[in-house]
């Protein structure tokens, strides 16, 4: 009710100032769709290295702007369309500049940052005249925000005691790392419900600027429910492979968990079997598992341990199928602390948290 209260005084308030309309037409939204995916080519292109790592970013961004010509009205459409512009930016943020950063590239980035925020507001207006969202979708759709606090709060990390990350969704948000490793600097970013692409939208402020020895990435599983092909998920999960390595941050990748229906009967929508197909989850393994070997990064593989005999998650280890309860955090916890333990000896000297140089108005 306060956010529907919200809405229409903020409507009103438009209205009595006479002033114009954030909403895009039909046209106008299609136009500035184009100009983004331009953008996003010719950055890539004036952007050292850009292009080939963010390939698959733009061919989904395209998918993204097809979908919205089919349905310029659509708040799923646009959604889609603005999560993969504020993706690239992340990525383009979080890539590393030479030395003097071409004025050409500069501009372009300006011009699709600009171009996105213009693309926010319409689709905050959209929300508006549809009322088809929360509040919080509209003000930060993504939850880029979550940890915005905690993140200004943390102190830097120890020259003893290495700071590790884990980047996640639901089941990292979960973990209640200071209980499982006391007395680590093991920071946890998970957000509930986070697919791949989220997390490389949030990879510079929740990853880099903490400035971390490593960071365990445990994701995908979202990506299969909403039916996104193993194909685009090992893409993005290569993306984050590069840009942790590009900022001196050891990758650790985690196997996707296994699900299972084996309480259905206590509850039908536990049946998570259906929408999060195993084959696609093993799929995603097995090519996760060969691209940490051909990398040189650290592969964690908890569905080994954690698999029954059908290849499912254990029903006392996961009480709705889905979730490791306690019983199956205590499973992860030592191939967690093993493999980082096992990557951390293997790195150099940790150099001095230094700002990054470029911020280009983020």
């Amino acid at each position: 009710m306060k956010f529907l209260l919200a809405l229409t005084l903020a409507v009103s308030a438009l209205a009595q100032n006479n002033a114009p309309s954030p909403l895009l037409s039909g046209k106008d939204t299609l136009d500035t769709a184009t100009r983004a995916l331009q953008l996003m080519e010719s950055t890539g292109v004036a952007l050292p290295g850009l292009l080939p790592a963010t390939e698959v970013l733009r061919q989904n961004a395209t998918k993204a702007a097809d979908a919205l010509r089919l349905s310029n009205r659509s708040v799923p459409a646009t959604y889609h369309f603005l999560n993969h512009l504020k993706a690239f930016l992340a990525v383009s943020d979080t890539f590393p500049r030479p030395n003097s950063l071409p004025a050409i590239a500069a501009t372009q980035l300006d011009e699709l940052r600009s171009t996105t925020g213009l693309f926010q507001r319409h689709f905050d207006a959209l929300v508006v005249s549809s009322a088809a969202t929360t509040a919080a979708q509209a003000a930060d759709p993504n939850n880029y925000r979550r940890y915005a606090d905690s993140n200004s709060k943390l102190l830097p990390p120890a020259p003893k005691s290495p700071r590790v990350v884990f980047l996640g969704d639901s089941i990292t948000d979960a973990w209640r790392l200071n209980e499982y490793f006391p007395s680590r600097d093991f920071v946890n970013r998970g957000i509930s419900g986070q697919t791949t692409t989220q997390l490389l939208g949030r990879f510079l402020t929740d990853v880099v600027n903490l400035h971390p020895r490593a960071v365990l990435i445990l994701a995908g599983i979202n990506d299969i429910a909403r039916g996104i092909s193993p194909a685009n998920i090992e893409d993005n999960l290569a993306m984050l492979g590069t840009l942790a390595k590009a900022n001196g941050i050891k990758p650790l990748f985690a196997s996707i968990l296994p699900v299972s229906d084996y309480h259905k009967d206590i509850n039908p929508a536990w049946d998570v079997v259906t929408a999060r197909p195993p084959a696609n989850i093993r799929q995603v393994n097995d090519w996760l598992k060969q691209y940490c070997q051909r990398e040189g990064f650290s592969y964690v593989d908890y569905y080994t341990a954690i698999a029954d005999t059908n290849g499912l998650l254990p029903a006392d280890q996961g009480d709705d199928g889905l979730h490791p309860n306690a019983k199956g955090y205590r499973v992860m916890a030592p191939i967690a602390q093993d493999a980082i333990d096992r990557a951390l000896v293997a790195l150099p000297p940790a150099p001095e948290p230094q700002k990054r140089r470029f911020s280009l108005g983020r």
